[in-house]
């Protein structure tokens, strides 16, 4: 056997350090921009949205008029929530004003409502006579709900929710009729 010589082994040509810094500039672009468009899509998809409140209608089942008003007013209401995360409310109130006065009030007890799902309530009052002064063949109460609570996104952030709905109500003064009411 005839001794061959190895032959040197390759070195690696000399790096440059251009080369490895533009090396990192290109993957910390890279890791920029995909984190901007992770962002961009969660806060897109995923951004709580306050939960909305509509009195969708309004009965009287008694009415009596005389120099003072006695009624009992009935509301229905819903509440949506439309995000992707629960709907703790605490702290909410409905009230029912008379000339800036207010007639009625009752709290609204705690609870949730899930993601995407609507929540139906009915709220009534019992008015005692009060006195009132009658311009014409109506009479007009406001109704108030609020709604204070909490939305959970991703079990990880919190956003703070407060939402209101004011409503006016128009009642005929001879039988006790809503006319119509607006939000």
């Amino acid at each position: 056997m005839a001794n061959r010589k190895k032959p040197p082994p390759l070195s690696p040509p000399p790096s440059s350090g251009r080369t490895n810094l533009a090396s990192c500039i290109v993957a910390t672009t890279f890791l920029t921009f995909i984190t901007i468009i992770l962002l961009i899509i969660f806060f897109t998809l995923l951004n709580p949205h306050n939960p909305t409140i509509t009195i969708t209608a309004v009965q009287l089942p008694s009415f009596t008029i005389n120099t003072t008003v006695t009624f009992t007013i009935s509301h229905y209401i819903t509440v949506t929530n439309p995000n992707h995360g629960k709907f703790t409310h605490y702290s909410s109130s409905l009230q029912l004003l008379y000339a800036g006065n207010q007639m009625g009030f009752m709290f609204v007890p705690s609870g949730e409502i899930e993601a995407r799902r609507t929540e139906y309530m009915a709220a009534t009052f019992s008015v005692e006579g009060f006195p009132v002064v009658v311009v014409g063949p109506s009479l007009e109460v406001e109704v108030r709900m609020e709604m204070v609570g909490r939305v959970k996104v991703m079990r990880l952030f919190t956003n703070h929710v407060d939402v209101r709905v004011e409503c006016r109500v128009a009642i005929d003064v001879n039988d006790g009729s809503v006319l119509g009411f607006r939000c």
